[in-house]
């Protein structure tokens, strides 16, 4: 039985749940990212808990830090697509996520450091030659009287071009949190969308947008 503890084995865990993405679900995000008008993914404010150091463990299975693994919360794959205003996939771009654990807590001293030793809470993963990219995490939570949210940046190469959020579709958090209330009407489908159930969890998939 493989073992998620070992980096290599981690790597291939990821790579494999990156191959698993059906045909249609990119199809359908290949046309958003392809539609006419691409209206660009708004940002947001990266906030006060973007880890002061990269931490050793940052691969795309936030579910497990080192030897340990999370086990609570509701286990999910965050996926998407990434591309520039033209349409194209940016392959080789890097995108960050980081979020709390299921407790509401960052890895990060300015709450305290608090989270849970077994959540990764910040990974990152490389985006593909059809512009995707994909993480294995939890459902976010609310936390602080924020509606649950991920956060994420967007890097080519050292060169950063987007930090937003991305949010739960039909959270009742939503209308009650103020960087959510902020976003134009037309842009809150962009980056607020459902967490559906899944083989073994949930999914959530995001189109992303960026003038590269």
């Amino acid at each position: 039985m493989t073992r998620h503890g070992s980096p290599a084995s981690r790597r291939s865990f990821v790579a494999l749940g990156t191959a698993c993405i059906g045909a249609p679900s990119l199809a359908l995000w290949s046309r958003v990212a392809g539609a006419a008008t691409r209206r660009l993914t708004p940002a947001q404010t990266e906030g006060p808990f973007y880890p002061l150091t990269i931490p050793a463990d940052s691969d795309a299975d936030l579910l497990a830090n080192g030897a340990l693994r999370y086990g609570r919360g509701q286990p999910a794959w965050v996926e998407g697509t990434l591309a520039d205003a033209d349409g194209r996939a940016l392959r080789g771009a890097t995108i960050e996520i980081w979020q709390c654990d299921e407790q509401g807590h960052y890895h990060h001293p300015g709450d305290g450091d608090r989270a849970d030793r077994a959540f990764q809470g910040f990974g990152r993963a490389m985006v593909d030659a059809d512009g995707r990219w994909r993480f294995r995490t939890i459902r976010p939570v609310a936390y602080g009287g924020r509606a649950p949210h991920i956060h994420a940046k967007v890097k080519l190469g050292a060169r950063e071009v987007l930090t937003t959020q991305l949010y739960v579709e039909g959270d009742p958090g939503n209308d009650r949190d103020f960087l959510w209330r902020r976003l134009a009407a037309e842009d809150r489908p962009l980056i607020t969308r459902p967490f559906v159930p899944s083989g073994d969890g949930m999914k959530a998939s995001f189109a992303l947008v960026v003038a590269a």
